[in-house]
């Protein structure tokens, strides 16, 4: 979803005893705000070393094995369940965080679905899966296209005429494969191998319309142009439609949220079981959950917190947008991930393998 670009490390220089004054973190690209990270060490002397992954694949195998050297930790919902059942991460200590009452409840209970009771992850940011659209190039070929549908990514007669100026499906099986699920009318972790076949025939035809399956990618082509469709995170959608601004594309990218329902989805912020300064995390994670730390980051990648009283603080544009804060109705139509058996992983893994050989 986001680029490695390498490591950053503030306080250079330090001394052997003050460098044990220091947290050490592993995240998405640009998922840390730099105010907050100066703040944090100007007011607690403690350094914010980090280094950055580029698929979840990428965390799992670090967390996982053990021995990470990291104190804090950004998983999504589902990789932060796998880890509690591994025993791959330690409690958040609820005591030790003062504005952890800052969290939105409903958030919370929806999180609950991967960490029962919340003991182990703090959520961070929140979205949806839906649909990356350049609204102009769609309209074109499609007049009154049902752009908040999954019709016009699933129906052929729409997604044909669509092939030529370009869809892009998002790499991530596990997912798609929901979405897809609940799409068809079925629960969204259902393991049901006749209902797995048909989002394998959902896929399949699909398959000759689209020109690629990546992440990360379609940010840069919906805002050159490049495609004109794609199945995306939210804020993915979000940045696109900036970058088209900014480089004043004649069109405009703009995101809509399914109307069928689609997955809800959290990254959080986690203590490996075997970090080095589990004190020290806390301390990061508690001066994140302050309202202005959060609010600097929805404002520079447009993704929902989770942090109510951080909404006062987010720019308008992006508090006031129902595709990235949808209201109420909306969100009863949102489901939480899951974590399944590895059987129905593996499952899953066979349906998007088809599917995914052909790109």
């Amino acid at each position: 979803m986001r680029v490695a670009i390498g490591v950053l490390c503030l306080g250079l220089g330090l001394t052997a005893q003050a460098a044990e004054q220091q947290v050490n973190i592993y995240t998405w690209s640009a998922y840390l705000p730099e105010q907050a990270l100066q703040r944090f060490k100007d007011e607690t002397g403690i350094a914010v070393k980090y280094d950055i992954f580029d698929s979840a694949e990428a965390l799992d195998s670090k967390l996982l094995t053990g021995a990470s050297g990291y104190d804090v930790v950004f998983p999504a919902a589902s990789g932060l369940a796998r880890a509690i059942k591994a025993k791959a991460v330690q409690p958040i200590e609820h005591a030790q965080l003062h504005n952890f009452a800052n969290l939105d409840p409903e958030m919370l209970a929806k999180l609950a679905s991967a960490d029962p009771g919340n003991q182990y992850g703090v959520p961070y940011t929140w979205g949806t899966v839906g649909l990356g659209i350049n609204k102009q190039a769609v309209e074109k070929r499609i007049p009154n296209a049902p752009l908040n549908s999954l019709d016009l990514l699933f129906k052929p007669e729409y997604a044909s005429k669509l092939k030529d100026c370009g869809i892009a499906m998002l790499d991530s099986p596990q997912e798609v494969i929901s979405v897809a699920l609940n799409y068809l009318g079925h629960k969204p972790y259902s393991t049901d191998a006749a209902e797995l076949k048909q989002v394998q025939q959902l896929l399949a035809t699909l398959q000759p319309n689209i020109r690629y399956v990546a992440s990360g990618r379609h940010i840069n082509d919906l805002a050159k142009g490049e495609v004109c469709l794609a199945l995306t995170y939210n804020g993915d959608a979000a940045q696109a439609a900036a970058r088209a601004v900014e480089t004043q594309q004649g069109f405009e990218v703009i995101y809509r949220i399914p109307r069928e329902g689609t997955l809800l989805w959290f990254d959080t912020m986690a203590i490996p079981v075997d970090a080095p300064h589990p004190q020290q995390a806390r301390m990061f994670i508690d001066h994140m959950l302050r309202p202005e730390s959060i609010a600097e980051l929805t404002n520079s990648v447009f993704f929902a917190n989770a942090n109510s009283k951080a909404t006062a603080l987010v720019d308008p544009a992006v508090s006031g947008d129902p595709d990235i804060y949808p209201p109420q109705e909306v969100r009863a139509r949102l489901f939480g991930e899951e974590l399944l058996p590895m059987r129905a992983q593996r499952d899953r893994t066979r349906v998007w393998t088809t599917f995914r050989t052909q790109y």
